[in-house]
């Protein structure tokens, strides 16, 4: 039996300190796994942010529609492409999981690829440093790209 292949990690660095921005890439991101048919799960323990997000993508699309995606809850069936989360976590494997909290989530162990988004807030590059290490930890080879939203 071949192992599971390990998964892709990239760090996307922002240069300016926005709660919007980030959000903004978030959707971009979303969007682009969206078109290829690859189901999304976005992780963030800010639930605040969360609603923002999900506000965020009914009209961020590239033809400005709505991306179908829903709230996970532990009582619902979930069956959009795209879910956001801040704690239960549907069962079965991520194609791309876009974790925009503090921490590494469990869930990441099944996700094929893995998303951060940094921004120039300080507390944020640490704890991006931190998952970074913890990434590279695990055996897994993060990569980073520095964006800019426009």
């Amino acid at each position: 039996m071949s192992q599971p292949e390990a998964p892709s990690v990239v760090f996307y660095v922002l240069a300016e300190a926005s709660d919007s921005a980030r959000l903004k890439l978030a959707c971009r991101i979303v969007d682009k796994a969206y078109r290829a048919a690859q189901n999304v799960l976005i992780w963030h323990t800010d639930t605040r942010e969360l609603t923002q997000l999900d506000e965020l993508l009914w009209s961020s699309g590239d033809d400005r529609s709505f991306i179908p995606h829903e709230l996970v809850s532990a009582t619902s069936a979930c069956e959009a492409p795209v879910l956001l989360t801040s704690g239960a976590v549907p069962e079965g494997p991520i194609d791309v999981l876009i974790n925009l909290a503090g921490d590494v989530p469990q869930c990441a162990a099944h996700a094929s690829r893995i998303v951060e988004i940094i921004d120039g807030d300080a507390g944020r590059r640490e704890s991006g440093r931190s998952r970074f290490k913890a990434y590279r930890e695990r055996g897994l080879t993060p990569v980073s790209h520095n964006v800019r939203i426009e």
